[in-house]
């Protein structure tokens, strides 16, 4: 990560299978960076990223992608507050009833999952929550869909993607039987979508008006596109800068917002 920050690197993700479970492989085994010693442990990795910096002395973004809400990643939020990492979190939340989370073998305690998520809100009211959710798991009744909707609509999160069940070779969940036809799972992948781009637009519309530090990503005739804080590369939603061609890939920029809807934004240079 040093290596990529010093040749020029603006942006650092952080993803694997479980970020939150960084160094339970190796026993949360000590290295050194920088002639100090760093367990590998996810706060200690988040501590030793925040004190990355280019030959300018400029810190990059650091995202974390892929966390689960285990309680010691309440541990992580205060550097969020402080501006040592992206207040940004990842977290395949996956659905909201805990049978299907269960037979998904998912962490099943959503009341608890809500109250973290509150906590974080109290302890860093900036912090932008994404996530990703599967309609249609083999079993799921309309009761236990609408346990889905009322948990995202409970959580209030700001960026999330879904997407239809389908059956993956080698898959634990082939055996478990019930699977939910094609048209039933298209209608609740569209109520669910529907329901989410109103949370999304209510939330981006809230940010015209404001100003934001913008990362560019692109320029070309039409103008620049770049992202804020609160948007990953590919995944996330974008700020465009119509007309503005003053600016590079790489650089930071402030924007006010002027205009949004259910994905993106619209600025111009402040």
């Amino acid at each position: 990560a040093a290596g990529l920050v010093k040749s020029g690197v603006k942006e650092l993700l952080v993803i694997s299978q479980d970020t939150s479970a960084y160094g339970v492989d190796t026993k949360y085994a000590t290295s050194f960076h920088q002639g100090m010693p760093v367990k590998a442990k996810m706060l200690d990795l988040c501590n030793a990223l925040s004190t990355l910096r280019d030959d300018q002395g400029d810190a990059p973004w650091v995202r974390l992608h892929y966390v689960y809400p285990y309680p010691h990643v309440d541990h992580i939020i205060p550097l969020m507050a402080e501006g040592k990492l992206l207040p940004y979190l990842d977290i395949p939340f996956q659905h909201g009833s805990p049978r299907v989370l269960k037979a998904m073998k998912r962490p099943g305690a959503i009341d608890n999952t809500l109250k973290r998520v509150k906590a974080w809100r109290d302890v860093c009211s900036d912090i932008t929550i994404r996530s990703t959710f599967i309609v249609g798991f083999p079993g799921e009744t309309e009761d236990e869909f609408k346990e889905l909707l009322d948990f995202v609509n409970d959580a209030q999160l700001d960026r999330v993607g879904a997407f239809k069940y389908s059956p993956v070779a080698g898959a634990a969940a082939n055996a478990l039987g019930n699977p939910i036809d094609e048209e039933t799972k298209e209608r609740r992948l569209e109520e669910f979508m529907t329901l989410q781009a109103g949370i999304s637009s209510h939330k981006l519309a809230k940010k015209v008006g404001q100003q934001l530090t913008v990362l560019i990503d692109e320029v070309d005739d039409e103008g620049a596109i770049g992202r804020s804080k609160a948007d990953a590369p590919e995944i996330d939603g974008v700020v465009y800068l119509n007309d503005v061609q003053n600016v590079k890939a790489g650089q930071r920029v402030e924007v006010k917002i002027t205009n949004s809807d259910e994905h993106d934004l619209w600025g111009e240079l402040v």
